[in-house]
């Protein structure tokens, strides 16, 4: 295997594992001092306050799916684009949010991963997902 056939495996890995709800995986996915940016804030979070968002996320939102995946790996790092679904657990409500991530790989683990969301549908899917 290339280097860039692992890291498109490792990408595979790190977004079934949130879509399955499995968040031990997702996190093992990351370096130890991996940066996690969120435009939407442009705050720089740990491995671990993403596991804590998502675990959250995971409680209130079933059927997850990494909907329209495109994922394009390159040397030292990957992008996918793809759109978040799921239903609300309390009342099946859909949700659904487009995003755009770009990560850098080291050593077979995530170093910086780079979250773009359009703020509206960001708003859109916490009023949904926080609810």
């Amino acid at each position: 295997m290339t280097e860039q056939d692992d890291i498109r495996a490792m990408a595979t890995r790190f977004f079934d594992a949130i879509e399955a709800g499995d968040i031990e995986t997702m996190q093992s996915s990351f370096a130890p001092d991996a940066a996690i940016w969120h435009n939407t804030d442009e705050k720089i979070v740990t491995p671990a306050q993403t596991a804590q968002t998502l675990t959250g996320m995971v409680a209130r939102i079933k059927d997850r799916e990494y909907a329209d995946r495109r994922l394009i790996t390159f040397p030292g790092g990957f992008v996918q684009q793809h759109v978040l679904k799921g239903k609300r657990v309390q009342d099946e409500v859909e949700v659904r949010l487009p995003c755009a991530i770009v990560c850098a790989v080291k050593d077979g683990k995530i170093a910086r991963l780079d979250e773009y969301f359009d703020s509206a549908h960001v708003a859109a899917f916490r009023k949904y997902a926080d609810a």
